[in-house]
């Protein structure tokens, strides 16, 4: 079995099996924090106005534009907010700036994407690594199409824990991944060294990034099941012999 990370995304990419998608500040530790809620599906779109086409009565609207609520919007992108968010049997429709393009581009060709972060590193990593029969991929989503330090970290949990689990043959991004992972032993310092973080800082939501440095906090990993008009719908994994 191969374990392959793509450091940054890039529109040549393609995929033979299982895709982690990866942007860990914060749409993939933000998309954990609404299933966790209970939202009944997350619909990733490529751009706000996409998601605007949604709008409806049993229909939340989330995500970020230059870190901010985009007016009109619901809520934002912070995972603390959206762990206390009332959207029990909702459908949440999440638009971000590199997530949810990231995870359109790995759902391209991908035979399953899985959204992940370190919040549900542990599950993420399990579920992909029972789905997987020729591939595991780290997919990161990086900051606005240069490669992210906090995604990279991230991807090199993962690969840990994969490892842990079965025998891979390591591509050279991989062994980028694992590098970075072994040069920080405490999460929190590569997450508050990226630019992501370095983001936040300006616009006053930098108490978002502990929240996402939490590694295996949660079970609640979402998994693509299928599309609406341009949107990929995302369910979280039921738990049994065949998911996290």
């Amino acid at each position: 079995m191969r374990l392959r990370v793509d450091l940054v995304p890039q529109e040549n990419l393609s995929y033979i099996d299982v895709v982690l998608v990866v942007d860990v500040i914060r749409a993939t530790t933000t998309a954990s924090a609404f299933l966790e809620a209970g939202a009944c599906a997350l619909y990733l779109t490529p751009s706000l106005e996409s998601a605007r086409a949604f709008r409806d009565d049993d229909v939340v609207l989330a995500g970020e534009e230059g870190g901010l609520k985009p007016a009109g919007f619901d809520y934002g992108n912070s995972p603390r907010e959206a762990q206390q968010a009332p959207v029990g049997g909702k459908i949440v429709v999440m638009s971000t700036t590199n997530g949810t393009r990231t995870a359109h581009l790995a759902a391209r060709s991908a035979k399953h994407v899985l959204l992940a972060s370190l919040y549900n590193a542990h599950a993420a990593a399990r579920l992909a690594h029972q789905l997987a029969t020729e591939e595991v991929a780290v997919l990161c989503a990086g900051k606005e199409g240069r490669i992210g330090l906090d995604d990279v970290y991230t991807a090199g949990v993962l690969a840990e824990y994969l490892q842990i689990m079965g025998s891979y043959e390591l591509e050279d991004g991989a062994l980028i991944a694992l590098t970075t992972r072994r040069t920080y032993p405490d999460p929190l310092e590569p997450l508050h060294l990226s630019a992501a973080a370095a983001a936040l800082r300006q616009v006053g939501l930098e108490a978002d990034v502990p929240f996402c440095a939490q590694v295996a906090a949660s079970p609640a990993v979402g998994v693509l099941v299928g599309r609406v008009g341009e949107a990929l719908i995302f369910e979280r994994a039921q738990r049994s012999g065949n998911n996290a």
